[in-house]
C-alpha cells in the first residue's frame, strides 16, 4: 500500500518506567497509578518514580486508579514531564503478571 506524502506518521510511544525516561526520549507511554489529581494533570507513580502529566483537557481520571498515559516528553525543572495525549484506565489489569511477562521479555 503506498504511503501518502502529505500524511504525517507519529512515532510510536515506547513504553517505559518512569525512572528512564530522559529528555532524549520522544513519545512514551507509561503505566502506574495516580497519586495527584487536578483539572487538567496527574501526578503518575509506576514504583519506579513520579511523573507530572499534563493534558489539554478536563481529565475524569480518580485517586488511586491504575492508567497507562501516552504522550510526548517535555523538559521541567528537575527533569522532565509529560505532555498527555491519552489516558487510558487500566483497571482489572493484572500488575503482578504484567510484571513478570516483563521480565521474561527482558532476560529473553
Amino acid at each position: 500500500m503506498p504511503v501518502d506524502p502529505e500524511v504525517r506518521m507519529r512515532r510510536p510511544s515506547i513504553p517505559t518506567k518512569i525512572a528512564d525516561i530522559t529528555q532524549r526520549d520522544v513519545r512514551i507511554s507509561v503505566t502506574g497509578t495516580v497519586i495527584e489529581v487536578a483539572e487538567h494533570s496527574i501526578s503518575v507513580d509506576d514504583g519506579t518514580g513520579k511523573i507530572d502529566i499534563s493534558f489539554e483537557s478536563p481529565l475524569s481520571a480518580k485517586l488511586n486508579q491504575l492508567v497507562r498515559v501516552f504522550g510526548k516528553v517535555v523538559p521541567a525543572e528537575g527533569g522532565v514531564e509529560l505532555a498527555g495525549e491519552l489516558l487510558q484506565d487500566m483497571t482489572g489489569l493484572d500488575v503482578a503478571l504484567r510484571r513478570r511477562a516483563e521480565m521474561l521479555l527482558e532476560h529473553a
